[in-house]
């Protein structure tokens, strides 16, 4: 049977049941990401080493920074797909939602293979910016040539979640993350504990996970993009999505740019320091992803509501989604608090590396409190599209984290993650002082 394709859902009232009928799928599939980055860090730990896990989290980091630049996928496709189904209805719905996906697919296929292409000088200057001892480098190496080529289908998917997450269909986002985290951490199983492949092992069994999501949400959305428009090109809409997508690109640029000069300069203060900062940032992950849940369904409903001009049902999305936000951040940092060393001998056995992340892990117990307040209101800026002004925010926030490094690196990793904080806390500050333009969108003036 032809699932129907997206089209205007019915403007109703925006309450808790509502909220966490988006939300709750969106943080058991966010919350799986870093857990599989944590059993990744956990079975190359399992190899009693700092290396292995040093080179899978640099790695990975160096794959992050590079695919969260197409992050504007994700976010500008929710955003135009939500306020696409809060404005129109019918025939007109269908069209501008399936165009939207079909839009952001096009260009996910342009920037995998433009990847794939540029792999051998994307990966060499990764490692000028951030030398490493050599042995990690080399296992570094190793892992990012299997990865690169799962590029396409890992920028597929960040419009295909976006898509299923403006037309409010968070529950085809979940079974897409535990279809692909499930057969990743099977075959991580598999091939470095069973077969004994070490840090190719994790790749090849990544890459065969993101290939696995990808054709699964394709056949998801496969209603949408079977939908002939003669409206797919329309320069307006297509100059929309380049703003959209632009600003979003740039912000995401300086966002990952700021969290990927803190592995590296961890990096620089030996191997050890570089592992335990690996352990702790999957603590970081978790959060991130976590909260995001509840910043996701502010997306769609305030997307909605900007897009049926309704201001009144923006404040009550803001104030809804944001009390959870705020009960998820101190549910973490109370969890962190209380399980954050089990946590960490559980991801590694290396008696130095445990010893280290155990020293720095008082940071991640009030990283949720510092950050809720800027991961929230991401939520409200995508889905109203004012991707100009969280850019700017960005531009604020990175400037302000940069002289912070400069200021707090003498105290050494201590310092670093104090940066971070910053960093968070800026980026929270400067939104919030520019939220009354979404409530201004909503009325629709300029």
């Amino acid at each position: 049977m032809t699932q129907p394709a997206a089209s205007a859902i019915p403007s109703r009232a925006i309450t808790h049941r509502r909220v966490l009928a988006i939300a709750a799928p969106i943080v058991l599939s966010n919350v799986t990401v870093p857990l599989l980055g944590a059993v990744d860090t956990g079975v190359v730990g399992q190899l009693g080493a700092a290396a292995p896990i040093g080179a899978v989290g640099l790695a990975a980091v160096i794959l992050t920074s590079i695919y969260w630049i197409f992050g504007f996928l994700r976010m500008g496709t929710t955003g135009l797909t939500a306020q696409a189904v809060g404005a129109k209805t019918g025939a007109a719905a269908r069209d501008e939602v399936a165009a939207t996906l079909q839009r952001a697919l096009m260009i996910a296929l342009a920037a995998g293979i433009l990847m794939v292409l540029l792999q051998v000088p994307l990966i060499d200057l990764a490692f000028r910016i951030a030398p490493a001892s050599g042995e990690v480098e080399d296992l570094a190496r190793a892992y990012l040539a299997i990865r690169i080529w799962g590029a396409p289908a890992t920028i597929a998917l960040y419009a295909l979640n976006g898509w299923l997450i403006g037309s409010e269909r968070t529950g085809a986002v979940l079974m897409i993350q535990l279809a692909m985290n499930g057969l990743n951490v099977g075959l991580d199983l598999l091939f470095v504990l069973g077969f004994g492949w070490g840090v190719e092992g994790v790749a090849i069994a990544t890459l065969i996970s993101e290939l696995g999501g990808a054709a699964i949400g394709l056949w998801l959305c496969r209603a949408a993009l079977f939908v002939r428009l003669g409206g797919l090109l329309d320069a307006v809409a297509l100059r929309e999505m380049a703003r959209v997508n632009t600003d979003i690109m740039i912000r995401s640029i300086l966002l990952q740019a700021s969290f990927t000069s803190f592995m590296f300069l961890g990096a620089g203060q030996g191997d050890q320091t570089l592992a335990a900062n690996q352990v702790l940032m999957q603590f970081l992950s978790i959060t991130a992803y976590a909260l995001d849940g509840f910043a996701f369904a502010a997306e769609s409903l305030i997307g909605q509501a900007v897009g049926a001009r309704a201001p009144a049902q923006v404040l009550r999305a803001v104030k809804v989604t944001g009390a959870w936000g705020v009960i998820g951040a101190a549910g973490l940092g109370v969890s962190f608090f209380i399980a954050g060393p089990w946590i960490i001998d559980l991801m590694t056995t290396a008696p130095l590396v445990r010893e280290t992340a155990r020293e720095f892990l008082p940071w991640l117990v009030v990283a949720p409190l510092i950050g809720v307040t800027s991961w929230m209101l991401d939520g409200v800026f995508i889905g109203a599209t004012l991707t100009r002004e969280m850019r700017n925010a960005m531009v604020v926030s990175a400037l302000v984290y940069a002289m912070a490094v400069i200021v707090l690196e003498p105290f050494g990793n201590h310092g670093l993650w104090a940066a971070l904080m910053v960093l968070n806390a800026v980026r929270g500050a400067t939104m919030f002082a520019l939220f009354p333009r979404a409530l201004r969108k909503a009325q629709g003036s300029p």
